[in-house]
């Protein structure tokens, strides 16, 4: 099979195409004809070591797929042959490939309302929206960083389910995609500061690092608080860094909001494997409206 490779840290020009077998699940595992897979800012971090999660390369990226199950591992009654999924791998060997095996724990049936390509863009956001804000609850005042990114947009989305006033920071030019999402406020960070035009936030949700997560406790109620995906952990008891675990059950969980599109998931871009070097470049800029999705070679779109 095909997948994407690198056999050292680097810029995108260290991603290259090569040719493996196809792996074999092991006891739990199925074996997954990848149909889509999606870019995740972590990918790049990962990919010029930013990030040590993986160890040292050769190893392929990718978090997200939606495909359809080739093989079932010893063990496995769930699922079987030509069954339609989506989820997460956790692995050296990720899912920028024709075939990847995961953990059926990890996995859920695809939503028929969505096709590959809306399904793949979805897991690692909407699970690291979901699991960050599960205590969110009517009537809350819930701030979302980045609100227009692949992982905020989500987050508006599921506040918003809960009950909450959802304010969102993103630039102008995403506000009216972001009130269609159901937003109440939106502050454009590029022009104000978000501590001068907000106040007594119950959850915070830090999407951009930096200073952000610092700045954020400042338009806490007194007992609000972050949660951080993107920085380095603070000494308050205010402050909970979020790190997203692979869940089918969570993923079983919100598919009824995903059925009914009380919560959708946002492609700016779709494009061949061959071009992984492009769609890293284009999500290192920030400036992508939702997910950027990436299709195997010999897939169907």
């Amino acid at each position: 099979m095909k997948k994407i490779s690198q056999e050292v840290f680097g810029g995108p020009e260290v991603l290259q195409v090569v040719e493996v077998d196809t792996p074999q699940p092991a006891a739990g595992e199925v074996l997954v004809r990848v149909a889509a897979t999606a870019v995740n800012p972590a990918d790049w971090k990962l990919r010029e070591g930013q990030v040590d999660k993986l160890g040292p390369p050769p190893f392929t990226l990718g978090f997200d797929f939606s495909g359809t199950i080739a093989e079932v591992g010893p063990g496995v009654t769930e699922f079987r042959p030509g069954d339609e999924v989506f989820g997460m791998v956790l692995s050296r060997s990720g899912a920028y490939a024709e075939y990847v095996t995961t953990p059926v724990d990890f996995l859920a049936p695809k939503p028929e309302s969505l096709d590959h390509v809306h399904a793949a863009a979805l897991p690692t956001a909407v699970l690291t929206a979901w699991q960050a804000l599960t205590e969110v609850r009517p009537g809350q005042r819930v701030l979302v960083h980045a609100a227009a990114g692949g992982v905020g947009h989500l987050a508006v989305q599921i506040a918003k389910a809960a009950g909450a006033y959802v304010i969102g920071t993103a630039r102008t030019a995403n506000h009216e995609f972001l009130r269609g999402l159901g937003a109440d406020e939106l502050i454009d960070y590029t022009t104000t500061d978000f501590t001068t035009a907000v106040t007594d936030i119950d959850l915070a949700f830090d999407l951009v690092g930096g200073d952000y997560t610092a700045r954020s406790l400042q338009v806490l109620r007194p007992e609000g608080r972050v949660v951080d995906a993107q920085g380095e952990p603070l000494d308050d008891p205010r402050y909970h860094r979020h790190y997203v675990s692979p869940s089918g059950a969570d993923l079983r969980t919100l598919t009824p909001l995903l059925e009914s599109g009380r919560l959708r998931g946002e492609v700016e871009h779709v494009l061949p494997l061959d071009e992984v070097v492009e769609a890293h470049k284009l999500s290192e800029s920030g400036r992508v409206r939702g997910k950027i999705v990436l299709i195997p070679w010999g897939a169907a779109a």
